[in-house]
């Protein structure tokens, strides 16, 4: 099974999406345009055609790692990942995230897995990756591998297989070489917006009952 890049987003998106925004999935195509097109926690940035979309999902649906979903008017997709490629969950989402971000460190996975699997600690991931490189022919072969250490990086990265072997000379001219310590502030930043959102979120809630209850909100007297 070797996958296209549009077929490794559009996979990607619906794993991601299934963990991060449940009510609203399976994902109608056009949600899975807008997910597979969005600027953020994407590497590379697409600018994906539903036609492009919608011959991805053809492709993928006869592997078994994409199903249509009957239960509504419109059309809806959801993936088959873990089942279709046979592998336990955090694998599974340590694979969806290297396809949807590119080559990352172990420290980097777990930092991003974070809305997806909480990871114990950094050994774990690397638990698990070790496996996914380890993965025997008759299982069908490795599904990641450790790149090179790249200059002035303190820590190795990783990356899937699942479109066909690594092009280390693509990865280096697409900024691939960049510091684990930029991509991890990188990351961080985005974790601090996502919880900030999340907290204005509450606070939101919490005014809304106080009103209810005609209680003044904490710390107003």
């Amino acid at each position: 099974m070797t996958l296209t890049p549009i077929e490794a987003r559009v996979l990607a998106t619906l794993m991601e999406k299934a963990r991060t925004v449940p009510d609203s999935y399976p994902l109608s195509l056009n949600t899975l345009l807008l997910g597979c097109n969005q600027k953020s926690s994407r590497d590379p940035v697409m600018e994906l055609t539903e036609a492009e979309i919608t011959t991805a999902l053809r492709a993928l649906t006869p592997l078994n790692l994409v199903r249509e979903s009957s239960s509504s008017r419109v059309t809806r997709y959801e993936h088959n990942f873990q089942r279709g490629v046979g592998v336990p969950e955090q694998s599974a989402v340590l694979l969806g995230l290297l396809m949807l971000r590119g080559p990352q460190t172990a420290a980097e996975l777990r930092l991003n897995a974070e809305r997806w699997y909480r990871f114990a600690d950094i050994s774990s991931v690397e638990g698990f990756l070790d496996e996914l490189q380890e993965r025997s022919a008759q299982k069908g072969g490795p599904l990641v591998v450790k790149l090179p250490r790249a200059p002035g990086a303190r820590e190795q990265r990783w990356a899937h297989l699942l479109c066909g072997p690594v092009d280390l000379e693509a990865i280096a001219a697409s900024g691939g070489n960049a510091s684990a310590g930029s991509s991890s502030v990188a990351a961080l930043t985005e974790r601090v917006a996502q919880l900030e959102q999340e907290l204005a979120q509450l606070q939101h809630t919490v005014r809304s009952l106080c009103a209810e209850l005609g209680v003044s909100p904490p710390g107003q007297a």
